[in-house]
């Protein structure tokens, strides 16, 4: 395990202990606790999945990093997802697609989940809960991962009795370990959303697999006798962005008490942020991606989203971190090719942190009126001597990639590696080498982040699927 992963498992178990010991309610910390444990191990999610007293399924009580629809795709069986760890073994799945002990390895697949790890949650001797780790990138977890992961499953199940001394659910220190914990609403139980707008609002939000909770919590604005006389609770919560968000489609006047009470909130807990969207900021919304009154269509020609902004920005700040630290000490010159690479491009060169500079080439494509590929725009940099840094948005069949590195390899870099954002290994013909990979893609068409299709979608800020019907037209 390098030095910067071992610091970044430190600071964040030192995280975990100054919120456990915070004034912040047992489920709080548990969201706190998920959520940091999937960026300290540079993973896509966690959740922690908690056995019903009749230690039949599996309920998620906090997660991080998963959108909302995945956790509601159906009760997990406890004795068929990964029944090892019921024997309390961690288990790791390298290829979440094709190992049989996962349940619904569709959805699996549709979150773009590749690899997880599972670790058991042990209270006084007897397993409680699971704990786990979902990773877009297949992948090896090390000895210290499963370490880690079984430390921080160790403070899960503190917070979880923390939780049952809140919750001051019947049984009391001495009754039998299931019946004390907490019991979480089934994730797939419908939702009863007050209003429509709610329900437009939660499928455009799992459209573009931004994770959301329901009237997650609600907010003392008044008091009586040290009781609250008035609650606010906001419609959802929104974990990613760490933000409420509550909705209005009533006329200005009928939307006042909402206004009121929103600026109290902000007045009593403004470390809250909550922002209210009224009927004329949710219909622009709407209309954004082509829905409700303003819009004449949905997104068109995008099947789905495949990588979500949050996706794609975080994982540019781990390539960066892994990049500043292996060309420490020296001076990288970053060559992106022309056009599709520009959104990415900018995007990693803002995060790393050692001294660098960035040139760009252009080629010609088949189909260009040109009997072979050739390049129409040159370095103006003399790479002689240099490190070079090819940076792509996307390898698929690995020819273009091929010729480039033949190319720049002929003018004499100190170094040549690539850095990708897509690898579509799938449709490989040519061995290309890669040193380092944001996401594995399967054979799909994608837009978007800079890619297009005949010169449209680059400025979208995710990556779609096209959908085939408009290719094929």
């Amino acid at each position: 395990m390098t030095k910067e992963t071992k610091t970044r498992y430190y600071q964040a178990l030192r995280h975990m202990a100054q919120t456990m010991s915070s004034a912040t309610t047992a489920r709080g910390t548990l969201r706190s606790v998920i959520k940091a444990t999937a960026r300290a191990m540079e993973v896509a999610g966690s959740a922690l999945l908690l056995l019903d007293p009749d230690r039949e399924y599996l309920i998620p009580v906090a997660a991080s990093g998963l959108s909302d629809w995945y956790l509601r795709k159906g009760l997990l069986n406890a004795q068929k997802s990964l029944p090892e760890v019921l024997e309390g073994k961690a288990v790791a799945i390298l290829d979440a697609a094709t190992d049989t002990r996962l349940e619904y390895p569709e959805s699996a697949a549709k979150a773009g989940i590749a690899s997880l790890l599972c670790v058991p949650v042990t209270h006084r001797g007897e397993i409680i809960a699971e704990l786990r780790v979902y990773s877009r990138q297949q992948r090896q977890f090390s000895r210290r991962d499963r370490e880690f992961l079984a430390t921080v499953a160790d403070l899960c199940a503190t917070v979880l009795e923390r939780w049952r001394l809140e919750q001051a659910l019947p049984g009391g220190p001495t009754a039998p370990t299931g019946a004390q914990m907490p019991r979480s609403p089934s994730p797939i139980a419908p939702i009863s959303f007050a209003h429509p707008s709610e329900e437009e609002f939660a499928r455009l939000l799992d459209f573009y697999r931004i994770d959301w909770v329901y009237e997650p919590r609600s907010f003392p604005l008044h008091w009586e006798d040290d009781k609250g006389s008035e609650m606010f609770t906001p419609d959802f919560y929104l974990p990613e962005l760490d933000l409420y968000v509550e909705l209005t489609t009533l006329k200005p006047r009928l939307a006042a008490e909402k206004n009121r009470k929103v600026r109290r909130l902000k007045q009593l807990y403004p470390d809250i942020n909550i922002r209210l969207l009224n009927k004329k900021d949710y219909h622009r919304l709407l209309a954004k991606y082509g829905h409700g009154p303003l819009g004449e269509a949905k997104v068109e020609g995008i099947e789905r989203v495949l990588l979500s902004t949050s996706q794609i920005q975080g994982r540019v700040r781990q390539l960066a971190r892994l990049i500043s630290r292996d060309y420490e000490g020296r001076q990288p010159l970053l060559i992106g090719v022309l056009k599709g690479v520009f959104c990415f491009l900018a995007d990693l060169m803002r995060h790393i942190t050692v001294p660098m500079s960035v040139d760009f080439m252009a080629i010609s494509y088949y189909g260009e009126n040109s009997e072979a590929v050739q390049i129409t725009k040159d370095l103006d940099t003399n790479i002689s001597g240099r490190d070079v840094l090819m940076v792509e948005d996307i390898v698929d069949t690995g020819m273009t990639l091929n010729y480039i590195l033949r190319y720049l390899r002929a003018r004499d870099p100190a170094s040549l590696r690539v850095c990708t954002l897509l690898d579509k290994r799938v449709r490989r013909l040519i061995e290309v080498p890669l040193d380092y990979v944001g996401f594995e893609i399967g054979d799909q068409f994608v837009v978007g982040y800079g890619l297009d299709y005949r010169g449209e979608y680059r400025n979208l800020p995710f990556i779609g699927v096209l959908n085939p019907e408009l290719r094929e037209a």
